[in-house]
């Protein structure tokens, strides 16, 4: 994870400890970097976070499903021969 620091000079410690924390509060997530800002006394943290990729759902016969691996024949046949509308 790339760290940017601007407004001056802080600890490598008190780096880590910032970074530790935002691991811990978005631990779900992937930070690609963090850029922490002083300002006196004060300091704010922005992360930037790595893309989440993304599955499209959509509604067939009924259901949201992403794929038609799961479908038996007849759902198969029956997404076959619905109607499919433009835009």
């Amino acid at each position: 994870m790339k760290v940017n620091v601007i407004g001056g000079d802080i600890p490598q410690q008190e780096i880590d400890a910032y970074v530790k924390y935002g691991k811990q509060k978005y631990h779900d997530r992937v930070i690609r970097e963090m850029t922490v800002k002083t300002d006196g006394d004060f300091v704010d943290l922005r992360f930037d976070f790595a893309d989440v990729p993304f599955d499209r759902i959509r509604r067939i016969t009924g259901y949201l499903v992403g794929t038609l691996d799961r479908f038996n024949n007849g759902k198969r046949a029956e997404e076959h021969d619905r109607v499919k509308h433009t835009v």
